[in-house]
Formats: structure tokens, C-alpha cells, sequence
């Protein structure tokens, strides 16, 4: 955590090293989760940026501190969330999406009245935004109750219409059956990982699982899915929905997959404007005792000491300085007049 000077505002500092950014290759994903997290008129269900700035050996990432916890410390504590629960989380998530494979444009112009949000229509050759990396993690809650989807590393940017892409990468469990095989792949990667996430919040387990990676992915590519009896009917069709090997029949693929997802039986009483203008009650409020509570979080992390660990001072001095060019940046929006 980190505190405005001079004021009581707290915020969450996400420190990288150089060094290891640049040993590892992962320049882009810096810069992608820099441009995502800046995007201007984002949906409230995405983490939003205060500023980014950079010293000779650091990178640091100022945002929005969420501290109602994040949805897998939710699960361990409760085991699986009644269905209305999942629906509302399950909303709010999807609207993140939505906007994310928009490039910033969630309206559609041919979806249905109550998908139909503030955002203007989108161009023919619109610019898809992939996140790829959607999990229970990753899945904050503010201390309303309201969804906040964090770390945007692993997005794809730049995929225009149905463009593919092909790097392997994501969480094992989420991976989608065209990632695990090696395939191209667009936008449908994030459904399928939607529908594991749904599977999770109703079930308190994976669909797929595996003593190793090996097992995990052939499960991921040909196991089938077991659904407790518990679940509804509703709830059960758009799992298997969501989790169809051929990304061509998967539910969210295709120019109307956001109107099929907005008009499934499982978000039948769901509000699609009230949802985005964050109108409907969440169904969870945390116990937050104030700006600076950690509670929400497992112990196992907030236990642990806050220290910057060394750099490679070598490495740091022959560091060409340019490597980062244009991640500085400060959000409007926090901007106050003196």
C-alpha cells in the first residue's frame, strides 16, 4: 500500500524490476497492461490507474487499492457461491470484457435494449482486445461489493475483427482448448475462461483437473465436464455453452456473442444498465473497518514483509534508459488544481 502525501487517500504500488522485465522479454506486457489500465472511460468494473512512473532500476504502477479481498479468498472461505451471487459477479465480469474486446466501445449496435450501454457504436473493423488472463485472482472486490478486474499483463491488443493470435500463455486451469493445442486463436480464449470461472463460483472446484500440466491441458482438449446435481438447469447450459471446444460455437464468439451472453436464461432477471451504471446491489458487502483494512486478503500474503529485493547493478548501469518510452503517465483524473 501506498499513501498520498499530505492527504488520507491510499492506494495499491505494483513495483517491476528492469532487469528482470528486460531478461525475461516482457517489455510489451509492461507496456500493454500500461495502455489497458489508461484507457480513458473504462467501465467501473476495471482497476482503475492513478499514475506510472519510473526510476533508474524500477517501474511503479500507482492504482486504485480494492480492499474487499479478491474472489478466490471469497471461495475458500464460503466453498461456492449461490447462484444469484454467481450471476452478479458473472455480470459485472462479463461487462469488463465486453469493453476490453471493444478496445473501449462496449455498445453494440445490433444488441438487444437491455445489453445496450453508454458506450457509442463500434466501427465495422473494430479492434479487439484480448485479457487472457481472467481468474479468481484476479477478481477484486471494492468495499462496496462491486467487481474490479486486475493485471492486464497478459492482453493481446491490436487484433482487428477476426484476427488471431497464437502465444501460449495464461493460468493452466483456465487455458482454453485452442491455447493448450497450440492453435490460433481470438477473443473466444476469454469466454472459455469465463466458463470456468462460473463453473468455480457454482461448484467451489475446477472443471478440469490433473496430477500434472500434461494431464491437465488432455483433459482441458478431450475430458468431459462433470455437473453436481446441484446446479440448475440454467446454469449447467451455459457452462456447457461457455465451455465448447470449437471456439466457433463457443457462447461469446461471433459479431452477436455479446447479445447471446446478454440474453442467456442465466442472466434472465439481470439489468444489463443497471449493471454497468453499478445500480444493483451487490449481494456481498465486506467488512471494511477503513481506507487502509488488508483484512479481505488471505494472511498468508498481508503477513509478509514489504521490502524491494536488489537489482542486478550491473545490469542496471549498461540499462539503455529508452526501453520504457512513454510508460510515465498521470491520470486526469486525479489531477487537483492548486
Amino acid at each position: 500500500l501506498a499513501e498520498r502525501v499530505g492527504t488520507d487517500d491510499v492506494f495499491a504500488m505494483k513495483i517491476l524490476k528492469k532487469d528482470v522485465i528486460l531478461q525475461d522479454d516482457d517489455v510489451e506486457c509492461v507496456m500493454m497492461e500500461k495502455r489497458v489500465l489508461a484507457l480513458q472511460e473504462k467501465p467501473p468494473f476495471l482497476i482503475k490507474l492513478h499514475s506510472c512512473f519510473q526510476t533508474m532500476d524500477r517501474l511503479y504502477f500507482v492504482m486504485e487499492y480494492a480492499n474487499g479481498g479478491d474472489l478466490m479468498y471469497r471461495i475458500q472461505q464460503e466453498g461456492r457461491f449461490k447462484e444469484p451471487v454467481a450471476v452478479f459477479y458473472g455480470a459485472e465480469i462479463a461487462t469488463g470484457l465486453f469493453f476490453l474486446h471493444a478496445n473501449g466501445i462496449i455498445y453494440r449496435e445490433n444488441c438487444c435494449d437491455r445489453c445496450r450501454l453508454r458506450y457509442p457504436p463500434f466501427p465495422p473493423a473494430f479492434i479487439l482486445c484480448l485479457y487472457r488472463d481472467l481468474k479468481l485472482d484476479n477478481i477484486l472486490l471494492d468495499c462496496e461489493g462491486h467487481v474490479k478486474i486486475a493485471d492486464f499483463g497478459m492482453c493481446k491488443d491490436g487484433i482487428v475483427g477476426d484476427e488471431l493470435t497464437s502465444t501460449f500463455c495464461g493460468t493452466p486451469d483456465y487455458l482454453a482448448p485452442e491455447i493448450v493445442n497450440y492453435k490460433p486463436y481470438g477473443k473466444a480464449v476469454d469466454w472459455w475462461a469465463f466458463g470456468v470461472l462460473l463453473y468455480e463460483f457454482l461448484a467451489g472446484q475446477p472443471p478440469f483437473d490433473g496430477d500434472d500440466e500434461e494431464e491437465l491441458f488432455r483433459n482441458i482438449a478431450v475430458g468431459e465436464v462433470s455437473y453436481p446435481r446441484c446446479l440448475s438447469r440454467e446454469t449447467t447450459l451455459i457452462c456447457k455453452a461457455f465451455l465448447t471446444r470449437d471456439p466457433q460455437q463457443r457462447l461469446g464468439s461471433g459479431p452477436n456473442g455479446e447479445q447471446n451472453i446478454c440474453g442467456h436464461p442465466f442472466f434472465r432477471h439481470i439489468d444489463w444498465q443497471k449493471i454497468e451504471n453499478r445500480e444493483i446491489q451487490p449481494p456481498f458487502k465486506p467488512k471494511v473497518s477503513g481506507p487502509r483494512d488488508f483484512s479481505n486478503f488471505d494472511s498468508e500474503f498481508t503477513k509478509e514483509p514489504v521490502r524491494l529485493t536488489p537489482t542486478d547493478k550491473l545490469f542496471i548501469m549498461n540499462l539503455d534508459q529508452t526501453e520504457f518510452p512513454g510508460f510515465s503517465f498521470v491520470n486526469p483524473e486525479f489531477v487537483v488544481e492548486v
